[in-house]
């Protein structure tokens, strides 16, 4: 290599067995921030005096001198095949930095140096997260609302713990070990700990649990005899494997003998099979028979299920991460709900600009919005428009001329073409048998643009918060809508278009099904995502999941997925103060929501309280000015201004010519 130089990467990391640390950077030596089986992957070796808790890794490698060269440590398993599963990262804004030019830190070419960096730590701070989805499945079990049900009276309300276990059912000494489990007469035993595949301490597939909860919220591995199944618990169960239409799930279920010591293990009362063959979606719930140990049926079991994939035909990399970066200074935003705000509400709060369109959009970036906040969905041909309701109306003409009746349809039932050639109407104008507005020969006052079109017209100093839409189960057992998309099919089909075409745009997802934020999380690192909860309200209908039902809860749970925050009902803010402390107090960015918003005092108050952002409508009203340029602009001014400054002091005969730069911790991108 021409303008080569040896350089040793070397990095202080606490890893478990079977982890390995890895390096990647902006160059083709360092695999240009991809870790795949077709890109160049370079992993560290465990120095010899290292110890369990103080692991040295180390490389030696050749990397060009005549760039400078950007790098990330990470952690990894390998499994079936040069496989990479990514299970921490180094994800400060800033990469670490070899500058071009600079001399070989080897010496004699076997890379004996002493210092060395820290996993994580970077910039006087630590920034540590989870991996995506690079070729494995994820799979949760979420337990809730009492599922574990006994037929027999001695069994119900004991403690009782329960323990998952993924089973290969293509291995062939499965079957000879459950033969063993059932004949031993230690049956305080789990089937795992018989030996199940191979009986070694196998790092794969990785098995999870987490309780959603102030002390449990982090995903760990199980003990042996589990976890204690409380009524108002919200357990869940977390997998990563591949090949998942081969793997059964085991569910042991525990009991403390009625006069039992505290040493005493608790003992085997039952088990359930979870089978791939009743996972028939990306999600869904199903109820399983509990056995008992000596095969008669006790109980029953509820199980909600959730299956991400990672994103087909999109390869996700390390080159930068905003999942979990917001800057300290970006409090009380302004952002322009559905644009400019609302267009079918009561006259007197209604925008003038039909909402979710590009014109309403654009107004709203006029006047110092900076995000837009608008819902997107699929068209029936899976592409991503931009509309809040799941129904449209569509003006139907009867045997009698001149005489008009709107018909409601879900909008997944019409193609991008018919959405956007047919006349079709909100459902309020449906309702009132009148259109409302008149403009739609004018190309930015079109309903129904792509997600694809507002990414290439608007701005790109507006930040965009994107609401996916998503059919939810509500408390009393009925849908917001049937959906016929695949969840991941679905998801996949939104992120493609903001992964390719977002460019440098501040984006925030978010979205008021958990699953979707879970899964947005999972199939990709680039983007943050932000937990919408309704809280406590009358307003709305209540969702089934616990999850969706406090700001609490919401906490809990955008705290174990480890996303940037929640976006909460503004009623529940105004109700209880103190709720947007115990969110922020854990380290969580609060958005808010609601009409509660649309009133000029009410937004000042919230920006007082320390609220992150504000959703509201017609923010050309309740804004703080007609028009201004939106915080980000101001911030670009401000760094333009910074540099003109330090290029000034730097020509000026005065300098020596050693004036200090701004500090890129303090000019990057609040995202």
């Amino acid at each position: 290599m021409k303008h080569a130089r040896l350089w040793t990467f070397r990095v202080q990391a606490d890893t478990q067995p079977g982890e390995l640390v890895g390096v990647t950077g902006n160059i083709p030596e360092l695999g240009e921030w991809k870790i795949t089986e077709k890109s160049k992957v370079v992993l560290l070796r465990k120095d010899a005096s290292s110890t369990n808790s103080d692991d040295i890794w180390t490389v030696t490698t050749l990397i060009p001198s005549n760039v400078d060269i950007s790098y990330r440590f990470y952690i990894c398993i390998i499994v079936d095949n040069e496989k990479y599963i990514i299970k921490r990262r180094e994800v400060s804004i800033r990469p670490r930095i070899i500058e071009k030019n600079a001399t070989s830190n080897s010496i004699d070419g076997v890379g004996k140096i002493e210092s060395f960096d820290k996993f994580g730590y970077f910039d006087q701070c630590c920034r540590i997260d989870k991996g995506w989805l690079t070729t494995q499945a994820l799979i949760q079990f979420k337990l809730h609302s009492s599922p574990l049900f006994f037929w027999k009276e001695k069994l119900k309300n004991r403690k009782t713990f329960i323990k998952l276990t993924p089973v290969d059912l293509t291995k062939k000494n499965n079957a000879g070990s459950i033969l063993a489990y059932e004949s031993t007469d230690n049956n305080s035993l789990s089937l795992d700990t018989l030996e199940i595949g191979s009986g070694s301490n196998e790092v794969w597939p990785i098995t999870e649990i987490c309780v959603l909860n102030d002390s449990e919220g982090e995903l760990t591995s199980q003990r042996q005899f589990g976890r204690e199944m409380n009524s108002d618990d919200f357990l869940v169960f977390q997998i990563q494997a591949h090949n998942i239409e081969n793997l059964a799930y085991l569910v042991d279920f525990y009991m403390p003998r009625s006069r039992a010591t505290e040493m005493e293990p608790p003992c085997h009362i039952g088990f359930t099979y979870i089978l791939p063959s009743t996972m028939t979606s990306s999600e869904g719930r199903i109820v399983v028979p509990v056995t008992s140990t000596k095969h008669h049926p006790i109980g029953q079991i509820s199980v909600d299920y959730l299956v991400i994939k990672p994103i087909e035909d999109y390869i996700c990399d390390m080159s930068v991460s905003y999942a979990k970066y917001w800057k300290h200074s970006l409090l009380g935003l302004d952002v322009g709900h559905r644009g400019l705000g609302t267009s079918f509400k009561q006259k007197s709060c209604a925008a003038g600009v039909r909402e979710n369109t590009i014109a309403s959009l654009k107004e709203a970036a006029s006047h110092g919005a900076d995000y837009v906040e608008f819902d997107v969905q699929l068209s029936k041909d899976m592409v991503p428009v931009i509309y809040h309701d799941f129904h449209v109306c569509i003006s139907l003409k009867r045997k009698k001329m001149n005489v008009e009746d709107m018909l409601e349809i879900p909008l997944k039932d019409l193609t991008l073409e018919q959405l956007q050639c047919l006349q079709v109407y909100h459902v309020q104008e449906g309702i009132i048998n009148k259109q409302l507005f008149f403009d739609e020969h004018l190309e930015d006052h079109q309903p129904f643009p792509t997600l694809e079109h507002a990414l290439e017209v608007l701005d790109p100093i507006v930040g965009f918060n994107i609401e996916i839409k998503w059919t939810m189960l509500l408390k009393d057992g009925t849908f917001e809508l049937n959906n016929p998309f695949d969840l991941n099919a679905y998801v996949d089909s939104v992120l493609k278009v903001v992964l390719e075409h977002g460019g440098n745009r501040k984006i925030v997802f978010s979205s008021f099904h958990p699953d979707i934020c879970t899964t947005v999380r999972y199939k990709q690192t680039k983007y943050p995502v932000m937990f919408l909860t309704q809280g406590v309200t009358s307003k709305y209908p209540m969702y089934y999941d616990p999850r969706c039902h406090t700001i609490p809860a919401a906490v809990y749970f955008a705290q174990s997925l480890g996303i940037l925050g929640i976006n909460v009902h503004t009623e529940d803010i105004l109700k209880n103060p103190n709720q947007l402390t115990f969110a922020k107090d854990r380290g969580l960015v609060v958005f808010c929501w609601g009409d509660d918003n649309n009133d000029a005092e009410t937004i000042k108050y919230l920006k007082e309280l320390g609220l992150h952002a504000v959703i509201y409508d017609k923010i050309n009203e309740f804004g703080p000015k007609k028009v201004q340029d939106n915080l980000f602009v101001s911030e670009a001014k401000e760094h333009q201004k910074q540099l003109l400054e330090v290029v000034d002091q730097i020509h000026s005969p005065s300098s020596n010519g050693d004036a200090p730069c701004p500090s890129p911790c303090n000019i990057s991108r609040g995202n």
